[in-house]
């Protein structure tokens, strides 16, 4: 019989293990990963920080995308009303071309073109969030201002910059579309174009010219407006795709560190069973002697 003179080591190292266990289990119920430092599983942990560092970057990503979007939307719309109301612009000049008008009729029409060519520059000027959509880079910078030297009445002090702004890793689609771009290309030059069908009509002739111009501004805006349209479908597939990357990445950090809520419960019901039982031992064993265990195997 071999009896072990140091029971004392033996239940200490027992409570150890046993306080261990529902440490560990608190700790999983409380933070909900069952790998809360790297020497829990470091594979794991290895796993879980490039997991961490791919979800931050699909993280802004997909702000960089929200906050594009807005201001997509807005530009989209605004350039939908200018089309419209270039639209309304070429109705006026057909009406300017009936023979039977009399130049009091002509005029009156003449201030409804001039209405819609002050309606289109503040469309020109739409900003959003504090930013102007049309003024290039120069985001802060009233982009079309009225110029009595301008031969339109109106002259563009935005700049021709393009802004890029990432939406995935190696992916990047332009911001915006300067103004100039949009309202003054050569040929179809808005501003210059209703400026003229104004003149055209106080003046009583050369109305189907400027009707013409028009026609060609109403093309370029129109034209320049499906860029908007066709980034706005990139950013929305790209929304999705990082959107599906981002659950993905959540599914994985999951099983790599996540703790399963239920067993880390019963483990812990376990370890305050298990250490209980052994405080208890504990507490006989302290109370009896060597007599004592003598007598008991007798």
């Amino acid at each position: 019989m071999r009896i072990n003179p140091d029971l004392s080591a033996d239940m200490l190292a027992g409570l150890s293990l046993d306080r261990k266990q529902e440490d560990q289990a608190i700790q999983e119920l409380s933070t909900g990963q069952k790998v809360n430092q790297p020497s829990d599983d470091p594979a794991a942990e290895a796993g879980y920080i490039v997991n961490t560092a791919q979800s931050s970057a699909v993280n802004t990503y997909l702000g960089n995308i929200s906050n594009l979007q807005g201001n997509m939307q807005m530009a989209d719309s605004t350039l939908n009303s200018v089309i419209t109301s270039l639209t309304q612009a070429m109705s006026l000049g057909v009406q300017g071309e009936d023979s039977t008008l009399n130049q009091s009729n002509l005029d009156a029409i003449a201030q409804q073109v001039q209405g819609i060519q002050q309606e289109i520059m503040e469309y020109a000027n739409q900003s959003f969030e504090g930013n102007y959509l049309f003024a290039g880079t120069a985001v802060k910078t009233k982009p079309f201002v009225t110029d009595p030297y301008s031969p339109s009445g109106v002259t563009y002090v935005g700049n021709s910059g393009v802004d890029n702004v990432e939406i995935g890793d190696g992916q990047a689609v332009p911001a915006n579309l300067p103004g100039s771009q949009i309202f003054n290309a050569p040929g179809a030059d808005v501003f210059q174009a209703l400026t003229d069908l104004t003149t055209a009509l106080e003046n009583g002739a050369n109305i189907p010219e400027a009707e013409n111009e028009v026609q060609n501004a109403f093309n370029q805006v129109n034209t320049q407006r499906t860029f908007y349209g066709t980034t706005l479908d990139r950013l929305n597939s790209a929304s999705s795709f990082l959107n599906a990357e981002s659950l993905q990445l959540t599914q994985e950090d999951n099983t790599l560190v996540g703790a399963d809520m239920a067993t880390a419960a019963t483990q812990l019901t376990q370890a305050e069973t298990a250490l209980d039982a052994t405080l208890e031992a504990g507490g006989s064993i302290s109370q009896q002697t060597l007599l004592d265990y003598l007598r008991f195997n007798s």
